[in-house]
């Protein structure tokens, strides 16, 4: 059964082979902003998942604890079956203006051989009540105007959507249950 857990080096493998198939389809390109994306810049394909895996737990280790100065505090979780990585869940504990404008409060990725199964929907389930326990009473979700799949992950979560700014349509999702 899937489950929400921290970053571990217990599934550096597992985690290399999904970083492997999210390079395979083009991410960690100069146009990819988003913290995977950033991840591949910074650290390049994992041809070593224990060397890897240890840049990667400091950055995330960093992002919450004394994030730069352009960055908000944020928790990323991992959604596993097992000794199987399946996906990311950043959650983001506040929002700065380029965040309340374009990138949200929660962010997250599905490794591509594991799309379509319901793995995004339950991995916002989960997190959305770790996204509460931060003191977030709504959070704010972003999708691409384009991307039909996420913004049905949100809407399936509870998400109502605010408005279209650019290429960005912007949810907001209660984090509780009345909360809405």
């Amino acid at each position: 059964m899937p489950e929400l857990i921290l970053p571990t080096d217990r599934l550096a493998r597992s985690f290399a082979e999904a970083v492997r198939e999210f390079i395979a389809e083009g991410r960690g390109g100069p146009d990819d902003g988003s913290l995977l994306g950033d991840l591949i810049q910074r650290f390049g394909p994992p041809d070593d998942p224990s060397v890897w895996i240890t840049g990667v737990l400091e950055m995330e280790r960093m992002l919450t604890e004394d994030p730069p100065a352009s960055f908000v505090p944020s928790t990323t979780h991992w959604w596993v079956d097992g000794d199987t990585w399946l996906g990311r869940i950043n959650i983001r504990h506040r929002l700065n203006e380029y965040l309340r404008d374009i990138g949200g409060h929660i962010g997250y990725d599905v490794r591509p051989s594991a799309r379509r199964r319901g793995h995004a929907t339950a991995m916002l389930a989960a997190a959305l009540p770790v996204a509460a326990s931060y003191g977030i009473e709504k959070a704010l979700i972003t999708c691409d105007a384009d991307n039909t799949a996420s913004r049905k992950v949100i809407e399936a979560n509870g998400g109502v959507l605010e408005d279209r700014r650019g290429d960005k349509l912007r949810f907001w999702v209660p984090t509780a249950p009345g909360a809405d």
